[in-house]
């Protein structure tokens, strides 16, 4: 199922994910796939990531792993099903080339390369009027996978 309209409602997109106010680190949802989702967020003054007029390090790859978790999140509202809380497995290769700035609207995509049993590998990039500012990819794991994990036979 492809979803092409713009989801601009904070208080829905941030209840698709489990991190609450002051932690969410996204306001919208631009497209949902079943394997990619773009989502959005304006840095502004109040977000706990800003240092200095600056959106840190820090809160951009928060703002990266949400964006995974808005793409479970979804998938599992669609479903009608409660979406199981995913952890940072890894980062792999985050490459960030510029810092957004206090009023800046970003942009990630998320495209999901290999899912299997909870475990999900994605690639992330964040953009800025359309100038990608940070690359990189991440492991995910779900808590049903930490509590029953998955017994690979050799």
């Amino acid at each position: 199922m492809e979803t092409t309209i713009p989801l601009f409602d904070k208080d829905f997109v941030g209840n698709l994910i489990p991190q609450k106010f002051p932690f969410v680190m996204i306001d919208k949802m631009f497209s949902y796939t079943e394997t990619t989702i773009v989502s959005g967020l304006k840095v502004t003054n109040d977000n706990i990531f800003v240092n200095d007029g600056v959106f840190t390090e820090s809160g951009l790859i928060e703002h990266m792993a949400q964006s995974v978790a808005l793409h479970t999140g979804y998938q599992f509202f669609l479903r009608k099903e409660p979406a199981p809380t995913g952890y940072i497995g890894s980062i792999k290769e985050i490459e960030i080339k510029k810092l957004p700035k206090l009023n800046d609207e970003i942009q990630t995509t998320v495209t999901i390369l290999h899912e299997f049993g909870g475990i999900t590998l994605v690639d992330l990039m964040t953009k800025f009027n359309d100038e990608v500012i940070a690359t990189g990819q991440m492991i995910i794991t779900s808590i049903l996978n930490i509590f029953y994990p998955i017994k690979v036979r050799c």
